[in-house]
């Protein structure tokens, strides 16, 4: 293995797993395999990057540090040389971390100075100019992030969000050097390392981010969301480290369903789009806190509406989801939901589901873990794209199962519907 990633959530996990798969221009990407947690075992030898997916996003700082120092190792065990920290293309975290605090400790253990810090994903919206983060007109603490019920982002400057979360240096690599090319970019970097923990670096383009990448081809550890990983495939091969590899696609049937526990404005839509052709079923959280509703009621009805691309959806509006969050508590309704989603993934697979489609980070954290325990397979594959920074996954061998997990953000209107197309190969 030449590059593992540690992803602080599923889909973001996903979104990376997908970019280095993909790669960039006729070059192509890497084989690729997300894990679905640290694993017990060595990777495949034919795996070129290793991706590993924490529920570490908002997990209490020293369990998110522990557990990708734990990644860390395992990756260095199977031949990594470059390490990639990957979160949120918003930056999602708190006042406390959890991106600060464990970026920081993964560069003491690698003895990193000048590490590069950039979210910038143009492809979805997410661009970075003068340090500050955008979602595509808007300032990030004006997109919607600013009512995430888990991390509201209410500062759009990452250098002051950064800053506030470690005890070293932030410094800023500006768009008219990143706009000069390769050649500029790694002097400024290499300048600023000297005396500069991270550099907070902007991007507004996809070819920003390729040459960006093109002048960490040498730097043993970076951060970033996925577009930072563009332009990294092209490094390994043009040196002969690896030959073109990329997705490997594979269609799988059998009955499909969908499960959200978003809130965010794009997964709203979706389910209003969905709602109109489609069967949905919207799940009370004081029915799921009481005891009421129960896996058992979600796979009843995917169950009887097998034949109408089933959704469950536990999303709502920032002001519902406050009030909630105040009657049960956050962590108490968060618990509750994983436990529900996963339980209802695992009877799904019993009752022969092969596609399974989920939005939301921390949703998918519980059902991707259920169903690779469920099969006992910890390499998920990457398969074709469906939106971008969502790819088909596959794990399993004679029973694979296919899944798509969505970031909140991600995915246009008809995405569920087109998902559950494209897992069987359709368009």
């Amino acid at each position: 293995m030449l590059i593992g990633v540690i992803a602080d959530d599923f889909t973001g996990a996903s979104d990376i797993a997908n970019t280095l798969a993909k790669g960039a221009g006729p070059e192509g990407g890497l084989r690729t395999a997300q894990y679905p947690g640290i694993p017990n075992d060595r990777a495949s030898d034919d795996i070129d990057a290793g991706v590993i997916s924490l529920k570490s996003r908002t997990a209490p700082v020293k369990e998110a540090v522990e557990d990708s120092l734990r990644a860390l190792a395992w990756l260095q065990d199977q031949g990594c040389g470059q390490i990639v920290f990957k979160y949120c293309s918003t930056f999602d975290s708190t006042p406390e971390g959890n991106i600060g605090p464990v970026a920081a400790a993964l560069a003491t253990a690698l003895n990193a100075k000048g590490v590069v810090v950039c979210p910038a994903f143009p492809a979805a919206g997410r661009t970075v100019y003068q340090g500050h983060l955008f979602v595509r007109d808007k300032l990030l603490n004006e997109s919607g992030m600013q009512n995430h019920p888990l991390t509201p982002m209410t500062d759009p400057d990452i250098r002051r969000v950064l800053a506030s979360q470690i005890k070293g240096t932030v410094g800023h690599l500006s768009y008219p050097v990143v706009a000069a090319g390769t050649q500029d970019i790694t002097r400024a970097i290499v300048e600023q390392s000297g005396n500069t923990d991270f550099i907070v670096v902007d991007a507004l383009l996809d070819t920003d981010l390729l040459a960006i990448g093109a002048a960490l081809a040498d730097t043993p550890f970076l951060t970033g969301g996925s577009g930072i990983a563009m332009g990294l495939p092209r490094n390994f091969i043009a040196s002969g480290r690896a030959q073109k590899g990329g997705e490997k696609a594979r269609m799988i049937s059998g009955p499909g369903a969908i499960l959200a526990g978003s809130c965010s404005g794009a997964t709203l839509g979706q389910i209003e789009h969905h709602k109109t052709n489609h069967a949905t079923f919207p799940i009370e959280i004081e029915a799921v806190m009481s005891g009421r509703l129960t896996a058992a009621t979600l796979v009843d009805f995917i169950t009887s509406q097998r034949d109408h691309a089933p959704l469950v959806y536990s999303s709502g509006s920032p002001d519902a989801v406050r009030v909630l969050q105040k009657n049960f508590g956050r962590e108490a309704i968060a618990a509750k939901l994983d436990e529900l989603f996963a339980d209802t993934a695992k009877a799904l697979l019993a009752n022969g589901y092969r596609r399974i489609v989920v939005a939301g980070g921390e949703t998918s954290g519980a059902v991707a873990k259920a169903v690779a325990e469920n099969l006992g397979s910890p390499a998920m594959m990457i398969g074709q794209e469906i939106d971008p920074g969502v790819p088909v996954l596959t794990i399993g061998e004679a029973d694979a199962v296919a899944l798509a997990l969505k970031s909140g953000n991600f995915g246009a209107e008809n995405f569920f519907e087109k998902a559950l197309r494209i897992m069987e190969g359709g368009k």
